[in-house]
């Protein structure tokens, strides 16, 4: 029965992680609640005490924090290679806390005192940034880069840095989704107080979590999904993830403020080579770079159950794009998209253990109005790698608020159970 508790579940979302400790270092929409994961963890121990966790997925590293609180070894592979960083910086905060406060202080000193002038930037930095708020966040980054020695103070460091540069910019720059330029803040934030107040609350978490102690450490690899290859056969007993959505979101532009800043891309097209190219195919941006062939790209799945009704939605979606100004891919997306995942999946049988579960947070998709069952496909999907069963468990209604939506289909949210 659809219940109201179930519409309104927000365990598939981020924002009760923003109230957390740690979890709350680093803004970023694309995850669920880490309470929610550390619900499911427990409940498992109940069942079995040899819990190994794997997210496959692991964004900014929600699900290892969760299973390092909670006692359990937890690994993390994330394709995305600053998302990476992210997550490990967080997993830094049992590092010597006084360390950390020297440091960062000694870095927001040196800032105070920069007066060099300030080098060229991406046109994306000019637009987020007036020249005075520059001038402050390039006087951190310059004062931590000559103090940089890849020590855990000073990725904390860095980490602390990242975080306020959004909340600095005067526009819009929420990372779900885009940047706005155009979108004005009412509120401006000054670098130098930011970056304080970024590290009273990074030492104040430490200082929490260190208080509890730590029980197991966990790791994120910057490693691809469709491979695990960092992760050994046989190994893992729970899997806890959210892949990309194939909903067209651009997972790479997630993090390109950032990455602009720090010199990482210079502009949109670089992200494909610094951040998109190993990620699943989950927009049509990526598709229509790579150039793919409906179908050789479909020819992976001609095995499985799904064959034909992916071919015919993915036929479809070939023709009516004709009839849209901008004609996107679609249809190489969706085909993209499942041949990932299914390799995902295979992945995932060789490094599961027999009895295993695993549990995917989903949501469907219909681009142009073409329904796509993302949930049933993806747990067809599974069996077919041999996964014994799969059942799908809806938490919300998704496309329902949005009053310029293209579409009438209703979609939904929820959280894919695999056994193995």
């Amino acid at each position: 029965m659809d219940t109201v508790k179930e519409r309104y579940d927000a365990s598939s979302t981020f924002i009760d992680n923003m109230s957390l400790p740690i979890h709350r270092w680093y803004r970023f929409p694309a995850g669920f609640s880490a309470g929610w994961v550390s619900s499911v963890i427990e409940e498992k121990k109940k069942r079995r005490n040899d819990i190994v966790l794997l997210d496959p997925f692991a964004g900014v590293g929600t699900s290892v924090l969760a299973g390092e609180e909670a006692g359990v070894c937890a690994y993390g592979l994330e394709a995305q290679p600053f998302i990476a960083r992210i997550a490990r910086a967080k997993l830094l905060w049992n590092a010597d806390i006084n360390s950390f406060s020297e440091f960062a202080y000694a870095v927001l000193q040196g800032a105070k005192s920069e007066r060099g002038d300030i080098p060229q930037y991406p046109r994306l930095i000019y637009k987020c940034y007036p020249d005075a708020v520059l001038r402050g966040l390039h006087s951190l980054k310059r004062a931590w880069s000559q103090r940089d020695d890849g020590s855990p103070a000073s990725e904390l460091t860095w980490l602390a840095i990242t975080a306020i540069l959004r909340v600095c910019s005067p526009v819009g720059t929420a990372p779900w989704q885009y940047v706005l330029p155009r979108k004005a803040k009412s509120n401006l934030a000054h670098p130098f107080p930011s970056f304080a107040s970024q590290i009273q609350k990074m030492i104040a978490d430490m200082t929490f979590r260190q208080c509890q102690g730590l029980r197991k450490k966990g790791e994120v690899f910057n490693g691809d999904a469709r491979n695990c290859s960092k992760i050994e056969d046989d190994s893992i007993t729970l899997v806890i993830t959210s892949p990309p959505y194939a909903n067209n979101y651009d997972y790479a532009d997630a993090t390109r403020l950032e990455m602009s800043f720090f010199g990482e891309v210079q502009n949109w097209g670089d992200l494909h080579t610094r951040a998109r190219k190993g990620l699943v195919r989950a927009c049509s941006q990526h598709v229509s770079i790579e150039g793919l062939d409906l179908g050789s790209t479909l020819s992976v799945l001609k095995d499985t159950s799904i064959f034909g009704e992916i071919e015919g939605v993915c036929q479809q979606l070939a023709i009516e794009r004709l009839g849209h100004g901008g004609k996107k891919q679609y249809h190489l997306m969706v085909a993209g998209y499942f041949a990932d995942l299914f390799e995902v999946w295979k992945s995932l049988r060789r490094v599961c253990k027999e009895g295993a579960t695993l549990c995917f947070v989903v949501g469907d998709s219909a681009p142009y109005g073409i329904y796509v069952p993302v949930d049933k496909w993806l747990g067809e999907l599974a069996l077919a790698v041999g996964f014994r069963s799969y059942h799908f468990e809806k938490t919300r209604d998704r496309n329902v608020k949005w009053k310029n939506r293209k579409h009438r289909i209703p979609l939904h949210e929820g959280r894919l159970w695999v056994d193995g």
